[in-house]
This record gives C-alpha cells, sequence and structure tokens, in this order.
C-alpha cells in the first residue's frame, strides 16, 4: 500500500527538519513544494508532498504515525 503524507513547517528550518526525519524513516518527495503566505501570522509555510510503500492493504485502522 503506498501511504501518502503532506509536511508543512512554519519556516525554512522546521520544514527541513520534518522532511529530514521522514527522509530517514523512508519516506520519498513527490510532486514540487509548495510556498503559502499565511496573513495572520505574517509568515511563509513551506509544504511538501511524501509517499512511502509499505506491505499490507489499507484499512481504516492504518495509523501514518506509526509508519
Amino acid at each position: 500500500m503506498k501511504l501518502y503524507r503532506y509536511l508543512t513547517g512554519p519556516d525554512d528550518q522546521a520544514f527541513c527538519k520534518r522532511v529530514s526525519a521522514a527522509l530517514n524513516k523512508g519516506w520519498q518527495l513527490q510532486g514540487s513544494p509548495t510556498l503559502t503566505f499565511d496573513p495572520v501570522k505574517g509568515r511563509v509555510i513551506c509544504g511538501q508532498a511524501i509517499v512511502k510503500e509499505v506491505e499490507g492493504d489499507w484499512h481504516e485502522d492504518v495509523v501514518l504515525s506509526d509508519h
């Protein structure tokens, strides 16, 4: 089964740490990164989709934090 997550971070440093941690756990980057401006907090939010192939079939009990 292919798991899909979308990581975001409030700044470059926090975002890079989240992506690095995911890559170290076997996730792979997918697509292009995004930048979104948060007008309430006045900052840019970085985002990136990641995917991971794991054994088994999807069911409602699958928890992404377990992977």
